[in-house]
């Protein structure tokens, strides 16, 4: 199969879809692989070690489109690169389509294979390409919440560790998946006072077992999220419906209630966005205010470090671009249903339910598709 990897051109993304170790296993079971010269620059990865791993360099991105059968891809794309999509391009990438209409309806329309990776689900219930940067977004939310509270960036001006005879920070976390936990560990570990809401009971119990008195567990009920944020001083947005948009936990309303200066970060932005005030932000204009509070809602966070969200991230990625590139496509879905439930698009079906519910779209079963 013939393989390749762009440029990502979104504001402030900096990571690459596929490194040279991930270039050297797809020649070694002899596929072709081209990559858009300087891809991997911004990630720390030169031109040379693609050679020397047995790329191709391409210059210019239109002629890796043109060329290739598989596409790998970190984010979701942007218009100037829809003119590049054409029937039968297997795209591999993240996607977000419950939170991107023009996307979806363009892959649709153009009869693009859409893999994203954050459908493709483990038997468990797992997320495993979206877990290696839901753990980077998690661990940034406390870092970046952090730098934001301090006054001359916008903040109350609050340490979030406190120090002796002064009150640590207190840091409230919607959602207990791998991002609340990840945030959890990070906002622990400076010393704050730390709550976190979540619906499943036995979760709860495991948060509480793993941290014990570190932090606070509660139900995500309304009532109880808009008391948390009369004395919240940071508040991260982790909540997760695999495909579908986020559910909206904090309304306007609620900001009312909470200290000028406090800061939201909402790692959920990527699908639609946990507090109802939320609109997407970029890294070069990370944050805006409603009433006061301070709103981080960047929808690539763990592009700010790409070298290591990159390797997180082709370390879960390349197992199964090695399956598709292998087997094809056909064979792969067939073989393994975690990648069955990737597919998101194909010959001009919608075949992700939760992305049909969105828009508005039929609803195709991949089985009655492929």
């Amino acid at each position: 199969m013939i393989v390749g990897c762009v440029k990502e051109i979104k504001i402030g993304e900096n990571r690459v879809g596929l490194t040279p170790y991930g270039v050297k296993a797809l020649v070694d079971n002899n596929h072709k692989v081209l990559i858009e010269k300087n891809a991997g620059v911004g990630s720390g990865f030169s031109n040379d070690e693609y050679i020397k791993a047995g790329a191709k360099i391409i210059n210019a991105a239109g002629e890796v489109y043109r060329r290739v059968e598989l596409i790998i891809k970190v984010k979701e794309p942007q218009k100037t690169e829809f003119k590049y999509y054409r029937p039968g391009l297997i795209l591999y990438t993240y996607l977000h389509l419950a939170a991107e209409s023009e996307v979806a309806k363009m892959l649709v329309a153009k009869k693009v294979i859409g893999i994203a990776y954050e459908t493709i689900e483990l038997a468990d219930g797992s997320l495993p390409l979206l877990t290696p940067m839901s753990e980077v977004a998690g661990r940034m939310a406390i870092q970046v919440g952090a730098w934001f509270l301090q006054k001359p960036n916008g903040g109350e001006g609050k340490l979030l560790g406190g120090v002796p005879g002064v009150l640590p920070g207190h840091v409230v976390i919607l959602g207990t998946g791998v991002v609340g936990t990840n945030a959890a560990k990070m906002a622990v570990g400076l010393g704050s006072r730390v709550t976190i809401f979540g619906r499943n009971l036995e979760r709860l119990r495991y948060l509480d077992d793993i941290f014990g008195s570190q932090l606070a567990t509660e139900v995500s009920h309304p009532g109880a999220i808009e008391n948390a944020l009369t004395d919240a001083d940071l508040v991260v947005g982790a909540v997760l419906v695999a495909g579908a948009k986020a559910p909206r936990l904090v309304s306007r309303k609620m900001l009312t209630k909470m200290r000028k200066g406090a800061v939201l970060v909402d790692v959920s932005i990527d699908q639609g966005g946990t507090f109802e005030t939320s609109r997407p932000t970029t890294h070069a204009d990370p944050i805006y205010e409603v009433d006061g509070i301070i709103h981080y809602c960047v929808t690539n966070m763990p592009g700010a470090v790409p070298y290591t969200s990159t390797l997180a991230l082709t370390n879960a990625t390349l197992r199964y671009a090695m399956d598709i590139a292998n087997k094809g496509l056909k064979k792969a879905v067939f073989d393994d249903p975690a990648l069955s439930l990737g597919i998101n698009t194909i010959d001009g079906k919608c075949t992700y339910k939760a992305v049909c519910e969105a828009f508005n779209l039929k609803y195709y079963p991949l089985e009655k598709v492929i």
